[in-house]
């Protein structure tokens, strides 16, 4: 009797007679090209401005006079030296007055030529030449004393506050409250030709403080300078508007008890706020370590405790690049993200060829292994390497603090963090959504034995599972480089909350990974100010315990065959 083929098989299917493996429309071969492709982009554009040659030298020929007096050991001379650069108008001045002021301005014994060290070139400003050299000899450094230096951050204040750029105005405005040797003649005389509505508020604020701290000012002027000040939580304003509750006039106590009540109030906003960044940060630390994990552990089922060994090798290539490039950390930093994604992805491949594939379906086992494993590696480190942290250096460009309003900011490191988190997790996302080995993971995710009999080896899937989130966690331990010195132990300070994100998520679900990782970072964020950091932790892991055994496959459950299996 003969078997009728029905329409409803596909015609690919792989039987016994060995036929070849369907053909899936719109999926081109298993790779990596997206993802290399973005990052190749971004890796040439920050090369391109990195290479920038110097824009901020400036060439300023020192006169006679003003050299005569700066090499001169008499602090008279000194006292002329910096008040002929407070008459100059020149940019050249600036640089002097500043250099004075930072002590960076040194002169050649040998020919009495001047030069301010530039720290972001790792050189030596030539003030004759306006060229930067790699080394100058023989220098010594201009001293200055107290009184000169109160005068020279009322000069360079001042010169900030005159400068055309908006943008200096404003952030040498913005100090003025809080360290102000400028009269308040001087001020007012700027206020009114100021058209910035920002540096005039910071200005009126600068004002107000002098106002508060005058034992002559009237009345009206306290009054006027509590209702300003108000909105400034700095603990400087907090103090003076605390002296005032105890004004002996009841129209100020009743201001300054009002003022003070509203600074409170905002301030406690403002804790919220900065709980919620510090939470969303922590939460992607923990999201770009757990992604590859999520994938390896939904696909394979493998209990892999070196994973944390794959973060940690992706840190010691952020640090690894930076030898390699010294003085341009920025530039390093970027190519040792595709590095750490091949260096990782490359160890988490052995690793499983040589390893893990003779253990599936023996999940004890597999852990034994793995963890045996993640032991040798951290031992190999502090052979080869050294069991001390080695540091990498922040770039310039992810320095510093972002000013969302007047009083809040957020450091940009971690902002940078954020956006990275992002950037992979999207990125893994196209992966595993628009590609050919994408549609081969999930399907082996969803029913292993279906996925071999439509033609997938999965066997390959596996390999190419395992080094997509080796890889993946390579890239998140040169993000975490940026947050802790980089040592043998690095990954392991993170492996458990990362398995805690992907149960508490759902294995094998990357929305539920992103989900489950921001809702632990807030969750601990939240938690360390009442319980502390330890306790914190463990009331965290009891919470997931609980959720688990109402909902056994998490937040977003794996759907499919093998998840009703």
């Amino acid at each position: 009797m003969s078997i009728e083929r029905r329409d409803s098989v596909p015609a690919g299917m792989v039987g016994a007679t060995g036929a070849s493996p369907p053909a899936f429309p719109g999926f081109g071969p298993p790779n990596f090209f997206p993802v290399f492709a973005a990052m190749a982009a971004m890796a040439a554009v920050v090369m391109i401005l990195l290479a920038a040659p110097d824009a901020g030298a400036v060439e300023y020929p020192v006169t006679d006079e003003v050299k005569a007096s700066l090499l001169s050991n008499k602090v008279n001379d000194r006292d002329l030296a910096i008040t002929l650069l407070g008459e100059d108008p020149g940019p050249g001045a600036g640089v002097l007055l500043a250099a004075l002021l930072n002590g960076n301005l040194y002169y050649s014994k040998d020919d009495e030529t001047f030069f301010v060290r530039n720290e972001s070139a790792a050189g030596w400003l030539s003030l004759q030449t306006g060229e930067t050299v790699g080394e100058a000899p023989g220098l010594k450094k201009v001293g200055i004393n107290n009184r000169q230096r109160e005068t020279l951050v009322g000069l360079v204040n001042g010169r900030s506050l005159k400068d055309p750029d908006v943008r200096v105005r404003r952030e040498a405005s913005r100090t003025l409250a809080a360290n102000n040797p400028l009269p308040a003649s001087f001020l007012k005389e700027l206020a009114a030709t100021e058209t910035d509505g920002r540096v005039l508020a910071n200005y009126g604020k600068a004002l107000a403080v002098m106002s508060l701290k005058d034992p002559a000012a009237t009345k009206e002027e306290v009054l006027g300078a509590l209702k300003v000040l108000k909105e400034r939580l700095t603990p400087e304003a907090r103090e003076l508007i605390r002296e005032r509750t105890l004004d002996e006039d009841p129209d100020v106590r009743l201001a300054a008890n009002g003022a003070l009540a509203g600074m409170e109030a905002t301030l406690e906003h403002l804790a919220l706020f900065e709980t919620i960044f510090f939470g969303l940060s922590l939460g992607s630390v923990l999201v770009l370590i757990a992604i590859g994990l999520a994938i390896t552990f939904g696909v394979m089922g493998v209990i892999n405790m070196a994973h944390g060994e794959m973060v940690m090798l992706g840190a010691y290539t952020a640090w690894f690049s930076q030898t390699l490039l010294p003085g341009r950390p920025g530039l390093a930093l970027i190519l040792a993200v595709p590095g750490a994604f091949l260096v990782a992805g490359l160890a988490g491949g052995i690793i499983e060829r040589g390893v893990i594939r003779f253990l599936y379906a023996r999940p004890l086992e597999t852990l034994l292994a793995t963890f045996g494993i993640s032991l040798i590696l951290q031992q190999a480190v502090r052979t080869f390497i050294s069991t001390n942290n080695r540091p990498v250096e922040t770039p310039a460009f992810m320095s510093g603090r972002w000013f969302l309003t007047e009083h809040f900011s957020v450091a940009q490191g971690r902002l940078y963090i954020i956006f990275f988190c992002l950037l992979v997790f999207f990125a893994i996302l196209f992966v595993m959504k628009k590609t050919r080995l994408g549609l081969e993971v999930r399907a082996v995710t969803q029913n292993r034995d279906m996925a071999r009999a439509m033609g997938i080896k999965s066997s390959r899937v596996d390999t190419m599972t395992f080094v997509l989130g080796s890889g993946a966690a390579g890239m998140a331990g040169v993000a975490l480089s940026q947050l802790a010195n980089v040592g043998p132990n690095l990954g392991q300070n993170y492996i458990v909350d990362c398995f805690m994100v992907v149960v508490f998520g759902g294995v094998g679900n990357l929305w539920g990974t992103l989900t489950g990782g921001l809702v632990i970072g807030m969750a601990n964020k939240f938690l360390e100010p009442f319980s502390g950091a330890i306790l914190g932790k463990i009331l965290i892991m009891v919470g997931v315990i609980l959720f688990i055994q109402r909902h056994p496959s998490g937040l977003f459950p794996q759907k499919g065959r093998a998840s009703r299996s």
